[in-house]
């Protein structure tokens, strides 16, 4: 009987701390200082606005009002960092070819029209169709804080990227990282002064720590948790098309990634929580609500406005 109780005591105790401390984290650990904080996020530039990655999607975001410049780098085969989503061209310009394979004066132009990825049957136009240069955004944009996705396992480019970085004197005003655990570990190696977003790896091993009680007593590297929220896939599908196994496991995961709990332990220690891609005012309401710093959005003109008129829990008192 004695042992039992101590069984029971020792894990009411442990609960209890770890209670504690999901809520109030400040106890344990010292909140990561912010170098800057970012609610409105502009994907690609805003790839609903204009055309993706392009110097004229960035101006357009910075001159609403974005607070980050979402982007994706790659290597051309003269060795220079550009603004470009996918290493295969085909989608983007219609030409059939590798990035790493041309020198950057070789690149094609986007195509006059490009698909928005994450709005269904929607598409953008614009006039600039050149690839940039990394350089030139830290160049017209120099206080403006940039997100950069690092689309290759490439040691060249990862040295490269630090490296502007380090040029613009941009380590306070820098985000890098990729789902790949590797590519993470080598930005984070390359460059220590430059804040890193959750893998994929790591992003689960939170989850699993969080679940079993153990993410408050558990050290953070990482500044930036940036996740998509699930149930945004169903609308970018046919409904006839998405089994329903397919939807209970959307649902799922839904329902274990979006939780109110982990946001508020996660920027009670200074970890900023950016969810991706939302275009539609109840999906920023509810990231928002959920304890969300920022919302990446293709449509940085239409988020500024929900932003403007935001009140917390409003969607929950039109659904009531």
């Amino acid at each position: 009987m004695s042992v039992v109780f101590y069984i029971l005591s020792t894990l009411g105790g442990y609960l209890f701390t770890s209670a504690l401390l999901l809520k109030y984290p400040g106890l344990l650990h010292r909140p990561k200082r912010h170098r800057f904080r970012c609610r409105h996020i502009s994907h690609r530039g805003g790839a609903g606005e204009n055309l993706e990655n392009t110097m004229a999607a960035f101006r357009h975001a910075v001159d609403v009002g974005t607070d980050m410049l979402e982007l994706d780098c790659h290597l051309t085969k003269d060795e220079q960092v550009v603004v470009s989503h996918d290493e295969n061209l085909k989608r983007s310009t219609g030409v059939d070819v590798n990035i790493s394979d041309l020198e950057y004066s070789e690149l094609p132009p986007y195509l006059c029209r490009l698909d928005v990825t994450f709005q269904k049957e929607c598409h953008c136009e614009g006039e600039d169709k050149r690839i940039p240069l990394l350089k030139e955004v830290f160049e017209d944009f120099p206080h403006t804080p940039v997100n950069i996705d690092i689309k290759v396992n490439n040691d060249v480019l990862i040295k490269k990227v630090s490296e502007l970085v380090s040029l613009y004197k941009r380590e306070h005003l820098t985000v890098w990282g990729n789902v790949s655990h590797e590519i993470v570990e080598k930005c984070h190696k390359e460059n220590a002064h430059i804040p890193i977003l959750f893998c994929l790896r790591r992003v689960l091993l939170l989850l699993g720590l969080f679940y079993t009680g153990l993410l408050p007593f558990f050290p953070i590297l990482e500044e930036f948790l940036e996740i998509p929220m699930p149930s945004i896939i169903l609308k970018l599908k046919e409904s006839e098309k998405i089994s329903r196994s397919q939807r209970f496991t959307i649902w799922l995961t839904d329902a274990l990634l979006m939780r109110k709990a982990l946001f508020d332990h996660l920027t009670a220690r200074g970890i900023q929580v950016y969810i991706w891609v939302l275009n539609e005012d109840e999906e920023y309401q509810r990231a928002f609500d959920l304890g969300a710093t920022g919302v990446m959005t293709d449509y940085p003109t239409k988020l500024k406005n929900f932003l403007h008129t935001y009140t917390p829990g409003q969607q929950k008192d039109k659904e009531g």
